[in-house]
């Protein structure tokens, strides 16, 4: 039997999390906080009018800026109620109900060749251990020509840099760039972040 997923695991241990959750970032986005950091950085690096999977996705946060910015988002996330605040707070992308360890977008009627996959938010840091590689492997077989993974997640949450850096690499992802933040300062061996781009 595979690990529970930690997110799954939270709200069964407090069932009022996911309200909470959703209202620490409308308060935070109504107190005028940058929550796009890690979109902008999306938004950089790919064509316009690019297909972007919002791999992840919880409230929409990211994948809301990326559509206004005029590209074409799929958030896939396996919380229903995220999924549900998502559609509610932000129409327009195309939100999912899925399981990253399942991606099959295709199998759903949503065409692969995305130009850009992003992870953010620790998502990577909440599946199941067990999980990981395959979640990679997923994101990989779901890029187009020329697309990048684009994941990010801070330390001290489970899962060691270079142990995820060795899980990229055998999932068949080739290292681009990695950084320490979203507004794209260096990695160095003493950062708390990392940002990493694959191809």
């Amino acid at each position: 039997m595979a690990e529970e997923n930690a997110w799954l695991r939270r709200k069964a241990e407090e069932p009022n999390h996911v309200s909470w959750y959703v209202q620490r970032f409308r308060d935070l986005a109504a107190g005028g906080a940058d929550l796009a950091g890690e979109a902008r950085l999306i938004d950089a690096m790919v064509p316009r009018g690019a297909r972007i999977l919002d791999a992840g996705s919880g409230t929409g946060r990211v994948g809301s800026f990326l559509a206004a910015a005029g590209h074409e988002v799929v958030g896939v996330d396996l919380d229903p109620e995220l999924v549900a605040v998502a559609e509610q707070d932000h129409p327009g992308p195309t939100w999912l109900v899925g399981d990253l360890a399942e991606l099959d977008l295709p199998a759903a009627g949503v065409k692969a060749g995305f130009d850009a996959v992003v992870c953010a938010g620790n998502v990577i840091t909440f599946v199941a251990p067990s999980t990981r590689v395959e979640i990679l492997r997923r994101f990989k077989a779901h890029l187009g020509e020329g697309g990048r993974v684009v994941v990010g997640f801070g330390s001290g949450r489970g899962y060691a840099f270079d142990d995820f850096l060795a899980d990229a690499a055998t999932a068949g992802l080739s290292r681009d760039v990695l950084l320490s933040t979203w507004d794209l300062r260096p990695y160095t061996p003493e950062s708390d972040f990392l940002v990493a781009l694959f191809r």
